[in-house]
């Protein structure tokens, strides 16, 4: 069973992928998962989680786009269902219905596209389809949320009555409001709304003379609001109708509350499966943004990344328009640990981190920013020493706390493990440190466990070069400038540079030979020989470079010439049917011309038709007879194919007209030169050289020699200055 621990991920910073993949999230309960994603524990799991990111990602690529997987959480109205004697309101009827209607949807098209989508498919086909929800909503609430007339039929009539008594009491109130408004009684503003009920704004010093019950004032008191007396007797009638729709309309939404009940554990279903589409979609949004893909998954023990990228520093990279440079890594039975060393600062470290990140990235269900090329196994264990681990809480130095760590890895260590180990060894004297660190390592190879560490130690890099299935490689580094190319290259140990670095950065020559005096002089001798090395290796990685931009363009170059060899040869073959018949119809001319002849000196038609018969029964029985269906099928691959070339011909016609518009707009952006007399000129679009005699009125007399000619200035380009 795979099991990663979690100080690996903190190590490798897997919290702040699942921080950026949850931005990607459009729901609530989405965000919440995104950030609790973990390596999965089973394999089967694993690969059904890749399969889904994949086929999600894919989706660009088909007509057939994967619906919109929204929807506001129903958590609240779940909890709620679970309580007898209660009911939801309208608006949680519509969150409900909507989500069942999502759901349903997202299943449908998995369905229909079963061939582009399996494994999601197989996902949606989990979840029941019913439409029982939707409908006995939909019978209940209409589409602006509210409860629908017709219900019940003691809501209908109420309803009727509410309509009926609102017409009233609007109309009593509009009669009140001209008879007192044509009186003189009411102010400018005539009437107003107090506590949701309309009244009369009447002048104070009539407030006696008209009927009804006061409602308040104005703040300076001159207005008086009067509700009139027919108003008030219509109001009551309406409260009482309206206390008793409410009273139906709860008892109607308590019937449909029940109704919907048993299916509380499907609406937790629903809600799960939009939450788990959520993720995959915010995972490959994710894996668009990184150029992301899904490598070979291989049974087989390896680890192959090729231009593989650490996603963090990718996408900082990316929006600082700066460059990230990919690495390629390797790890087989036969080179199963690999010893990083060389110069700080060149990348040794974001090289492990890469490596570990991609791989808990691939074992938690994500595509990852590599070549499609690569290929990847899966490991039960991953193991990380990276960065300071002073324990302030626990009181352990840095080399307490690693030796706690190695102790833990010997514990975990077998072949299933990846472990992956920053500045192996430090924090301890550099020779008995080193000597420790070498056990600990010997003891990983013998359990044949998988492994990059990155050291300065000589005694790792010699043991790397001592054993056979582990391997030395450094970051490339300019041997003239010291800086780092952000390259790893195998097989080689690097050297730390550290006079070197040291005078880079200003240090005294003579403070650097007495420090070197003071080492021993064959660990120099050694260094400065990885040193040398590295330098020649650059010059034939220069090298090499050039033999394979120069292969590159005779690849090109081949490929150019075998295209127009089968161009040619197709031309040949074109040329060599046209010949055959053309020399059949000469023959077939030649025949006729000689029963023609014999005709035309012996008169007899019998012979001529006899003679005439035997060519076209000759002729025909080298023809194929095709049936009905084969004309048609030939009619139709012979439009089918006319339609292919006029729209081949289109696109060029397009590209060309492009291509002219983009000529147009270079020249236009082109500085205009200013022709003088004596300048070498042509015409644009033109081949012939001549010399401008004179300028007058924007045109020019150019001499060709044998002839001269008056053109538009316009119309010319220089081709030489004056001398």
């Amino acid at each position: 069973m795979i099991k990663i621990s979690k100080k690996t991920l903190d190590d490798l910073e897997f919290k702040t992928v699942l921080a950026q993949i949850a931005e990607f999230c459009n729901t609530e309960h989405g965000q919440t998962g995104a950030l609790e994603i973990k390596p999965f524990r089973n394999e089967d799991e694993l690969i059904t989680a890749l399969h889904e990111v994949n086929e999600y990602k894919s989706s660009d690529l088909h007509e057939a786009k994967i619906p919109n997987h929204g929807y506001d959480s129903i958590d609240k109205e779940i909890k709620l269902l679970q309580i007898e004697n209660t009911f939801l309101e309208t608006s949680a009827f519509k969150k409900i219905s909507t989500l069942s209607a999502t759901s349903n949807e997202l299943i449908r098209f998995f369905k229909k596209y079963e061939e582009l989508y399996p494994t999601l498919n197989n996902t949606a086909s989990e979840v029941e389809l019913t439409n029982h929800i939707i409908q006995a909503i939909e019978r209940i609430i209409d589409k602006f949320g509210e409860v629908k007339n017709d219900a019940s039929p003691l809501l209908q009539k109420l309803r009727k009555e509410i309509s009926t008594v609102q017409g009233k009491l609007n109309g009593s109130f509009g009669k009140d409001l001209s008879r007192y408004n044509s009186f003189g009684y009411l102010d400018e503003i005539k009437e107003s709304v107090v506590d949701n009920r309309r009244v009369l704004a009447v002048k104070a010093m009539y407030r006696k003379k008209v009927k009804g019950a006061i409602l308040g004032n104005s703040k300076t008191g001159s207005i008086v609001y009067i509700e009139p007396e027919a108003t008030v007797q219509y109001n009551r009638e309406l409260n009482n109708l309206q206390y008793d729709e409410r009273e139906e309309v709860v008892k109607i939404l308590k019937q449909l509350t029940l109704s919907l009940q048993p299916y509380t554990p499907l609406l937790k279903q629903y809600q799960e499966f939009l939450s788990h589409i959520d993720i995959v979609a915010a995972k490959t949004k994710y894996a668009k943004q990184l150029n992301a893909v899904l490598p070979k998954i291989t049974q087989e023990r390896e680890l192959y990344l090729k231009d593989a990228y650490h996603p963090l520093l990718y996408i900082t990279n990316y929006k600082k328009g700066e460059k990230t440079y990919p690495q390629s890594i390797e790890l087989t039975l036969n080179n199963r640990i690999i010893v990083i060393s060389g110069p700080n600062a060149g990348g040794k470290s974001i090289t492990l981190k890469t490596v570990g990140l991609l791989q808990v990235m691939l074992q938690s269900g994500m595509l990852i920013p590599v070549h499609e090329y690569s290929r990847m196994c899966l490991f039960d264990v991953i193991l990380t020493d990276i960065g300071d681990n002073q324990s302030i809480e626990n009181h352990l130095s840095t080399y307490s706390y690693r030796l706690k760590n190695m102790n833990y890895f010997l514990k975990k260590c077998n072949d299933k493990t990846l472990f992956l180990i920053d500045e192996f060894g430090t924090g301890s004297d550099p020779e008995l440190g080193g000597a420790l660190a070498e056990a600990f390592l010997e003891v990983f190879y013998d359990r044949e466990s998988f492994g990059i560490i990155t050291t300065h130690y000589a005694n790792l890099k010699m043991l790397a070069n001592e054993l056979p299935n582990m391997t030395n490689a450094n970051m490339l580094f300019d041997s003239r400038s010291l800086e780092p190319l952000f390259k790893l290259f195998l097989g080689e140990a690097g050297s730390s540079f550290t006079f070197e670095v040291a005078q880079k950065n200003g240090i005294p020559y003579s403070l650097i030979n007495k420090a070197k005096k003071k080492v021993e002089r064959g660990k120099i001798r050694f260094d400065k020989s990885i040193a040398n090395l590295q330098k020649e290796r650059s010059k034939l990685q220069k090298t090499t470079s050039t033999l394979k931009t120069k292969e590159q363009k005779a690849e090109e170059q081949k490929e150019k010439l075998e295209k127009i060899n089968q161009k040619v040869q197709h031309k040949l073959e074109s040329y060599q049917e046209l010949y055959d018949s053309n020399q059949r119809m000469i023959y077939l001319g030649q025949k006729i011309d000689e029963i023609s002849e014999k005709y035309f000196n012996t008169k007899r038609k019998r012979e001529l038709i006899g003679e005439f018969l035997k060519i076209v029964e000759v002729e025909n029985s080298k023809r194929v007879k095709q049936t009905a269906k084969q004309q048609k099928a030939k009619k139709a691959k012979e439009k089918r194919v006319a339609k292919e070339v006029e729209k081949k011909v289109e696109v060029i016609r397009e590209k060309k007209k492009e291509e002219k518009k983009v000529a147009q707009e270079i020249e236009k952006k082109k500085p205009k030169v200013t022709l003088k007399t004596g300048d070498r000129v042509r015409m644009e679009d033109g081949k012939s050289v001549g010399t401008i005699d004179s300028i007058e009125k924007g045109k020019a007399i150019v001499n060709y020699g044998i002839f001269t000619t008056n053109v538009s200035l316009d119309q010319l380009e220089l081709v030489e200055r004056k001398k």
